[in-house]
Protein backbone atom coordinates (compact mmCIF):
# COMPACT_ATOMS: atom_id res chain seq x y z
CA UNK A 1 0.00 0.00 0.00
CA UNK A 2 0.81 3.43 -0.87
CA UNK A 3 1.78 6.25 2.18
CA UNK A 4 1.21 9.57 1.32
CA UNK A 5 2.09 12.60 3.22
CA UNK A 6 1.91 16.39 3.01
CA UNK A 7 5.96 17.03 3.18
CA UNK A 8 5.49 21.05 2.75
CA UNK A 9 3.16 23.69 1.75
CA UNK A 10 4.53 27.13 0.38
CA UNK A 11 4.45 30.49 2.13
CA UNK A 12 5.04 33.20 0.22
CA UNK A 13 7.09 35.90 2.00
CA UNK A 14 8.86 39.36 1.62
CA UNK A 15 12.40 38.38 2.51
CA UNK A 16 13.77 34.95 3.52
CA UNK A 17 15.94 36.48 6.67
CA UNK A 18 12.77 38.29 8.30
CA UNK A 19 10.44 35.10 8.04
CA UNK A 20 12.94 32.79 9.32
CA UNK A 21 13.47 34.76 12.59
CA UNK A 22 9.75 35.67 12.76
CA UNK A 23 8.97 31.42 12.71
CA UNK A 24 11.95 30.82 14.44
CA UNK A 25 11.95 33.12 17.52
CA UNK A 26 7.69 34.31 17.08
CA UNK A 27 6.32 30.88 16.89
CA UNK A 28 8.87 28.59 17.92
CA UNK A 29 9.77 27.15 14.57
CA UNK A 30 13.26 25.11 13.85
CA UNK A 31 14.96 25.98 10.95
CA UNK A 32 15.34 22.45 9.17
CA UNK A 33 17.01 23.88 5.97
CA UNK A 34 18.23 26.76 4.52
CA UNK A 35 20.05 25.65 0.94
CA UNK A 36 20.82 28.30 -1.65
CA UNK A 37 20.06 27.27 -5.07
CA UNK A 38 21.79 28.38 -8.07
CA UNK A 39 19.97 28.84 -10.62
CA UNK A 40 20.34 31.15 -13.75
CA UNK A 41 18.44 33.86 -13.34
CA UNK A 42 16.98 33.68 -9.97
CA UNK A 43 19.84 35.05 -7.84
CA UNK A 44 19.58 34.45 -3.91
CA UNK A 45 16.78 31.87 -4.73
CA UNK A 46 16.86 29.30 -1.24
CA UNK A 47 15.34 26.52 -0.08
CA UNK A 48 14.09 27.11 3.20
CA UNK A 49 12.09 24.65 5.34
CA UNK A 50 10.70 25.22 8.89
CA UNK A 51 8.75 23.73 10.99
CA UNK A 52 7.49 23.66 14.84
CA UNK A 53 10.06 22.09 16.67
CA UNK A 54 10.07 18.11 17.29
CA UNK A 55 6.61 18.10 15.12
CA UNK A 56 6.80 15.04 12.66
CA UNK A 57 5.09 15.29 9.59
CA UNK A 58 5.10 19.03 7.05
CA UNK A 59 6.94 21.77 6.93
CA UNK A 60 6.63 25.35 5.61
CA UNK A 61 8.50 26.18 2.46
CA UNK A 62 9.24 29.94 2.59
CA UNK A 63 9.73 31.05 -0.46
CA UNK A 64 10.84 34.55 -1.43
CA UNK A 65 8.34 36.51 -3.66
CA UNK A 66 10.18 36.19 -7.29
CA UNK A 67 7.68 39.03 -9.36
CA UNK A 68 4.64 41.14 -9.13
CA UNK A 69 1.91 38.36 -8.96
CA UNK A 70 3.82 36.72 -6.23
CA UNK A 71 4.66 39.62 -4.56
CA UNK A 72 0.57 40.56 -4.68
CA UNK A 73 -0.38 37.61 -2.90
CA UNK A 74 1.90 38.08 0.28
CA UNK A 75 -0.39 38.06 3.00
CA UNK A 76 -2.99 36.89 1.15
CA UNK A 77 -2.77 33.17 0.71
CA UNK A 78 -5.58 32.62 2.19
CA UNK A 79 -8.32 35.25 1.00
CA UNK A 80 -8.52 36.95 4.16
CA UNK A 81 -9.28 33.65 5.89
CA UNK A 82 -7.35 31.95 8.18
CA UNK A 83 -4.79 29.84 6.40
CA UNK A 84 -2.84 28.08 8.56
CA UNK A 85 -3.38 26.17 11.99
CA UNK A 86 -1.03 25.97 14.60
CA UNK A 87 -2.20 23.34 16.69
CA UNK A 88 -0.14 23.37 20.65
CA UNK A 89 -0.49 20.95 23.86
CA UNK A 90 0.25 24.41 25.85
CA UNK A 91 -1.69 27.43 24.69
CA UNK A 92 -0.80 29.79 27.35
CA UNK A 93 2.82 29.45 27.11
CA UNK A 94 2.89 29.63 23.49
CA UNK A 95 0.45 32.66 23.37
CA UNK A 96 2.57 34.31 25.92
CA UNK A 97 5.43 33.77 23.93
CA UNK A 98 4.16 35.16 21.13
CA UNK A 99 2.64 38.20 22.73
CA UNK A 100 6.36 39.16 23.92
CA UNK A 101 7.94 38.72 20.87
CA UNK A 102 4.96 41.28 19.18
CA UNK A 103 3.39 38.68 17.17
CA UNK A 104 -0.14 40.16 15.88
CA UNK A 105 -3.47 38.77 17.58
CA UNK A 106 -6.49 39.47 15.65
CA UNK A 107 -8.63 38.96 18.71
CA UNK A 108 -8.33 37.72 22.52
CA UNK A 109 -8.36 33.82 22.90
CA UNK A 110 -11.68 32.53 23.05
CA UNK A 111 -12.75 28.88 24.56
CA UNK A 112 -14.88 27.35 22.01
CA UNK A 113 -16.43 23.75 21.79
CA UNK A 114 -13.62 22.17 20.33
CA UNK A 115 -10.76 24.24 22.61
CA UNK A 116 -8.72 27.10 23.06
CA UNK A 117 -8.05 29.37 20.12
CA UNK A 118 -6.65 32.59 19.32
CA UNK A 119 -6.38 34.35 15.73
CA UNK A 120 -2.67 35.74 14.84
CA UNK A 121 -1.05 37.35 11.69
CA UNK A 122 2.16 35.91 10.79
CA UNK A 123 5.30 38.60 9.97
CA UNK A 124 3.17 38.99 6.19
CA UNK A 125 -0.22 39.22 7.23
CA UNK A 126 -1.45 35.88 6.59
CA UNK A 127 -4.08 34.52 9.65
CA UNK A 128 -3.48 31.44 11.49
CA UNK A 129 -5.05 29.75 14.31
CA UNK A 130 -3.07 29.00 17.15
CA UNK A 131 -5.19 25.98 18.59
CA UNK A 132 -5.37 23.53 21.81
CA UNK A 133 -8.03 20.83 21.19
CA UNK A 134 -9.91 19.83 23.54
CA UNK A 135 -9.48 16.98 25.54
CA UNK A 136 -11.65 13.94 23.90
CA UNK A 137 -14.60 12.79 26.24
Amino acid sequence: MTRQFLGALTLLVADYDEAITFFTQGLGFELLEDTALDEPGKPGKRWVRVAPKGAPGSALLLAQAANPQQQAAIGQQGGGRVFLFLETDDFWADYQRMQAYGVHFCEQPRDEPYGMVVVFEDISGNRWDLLQRAAAN
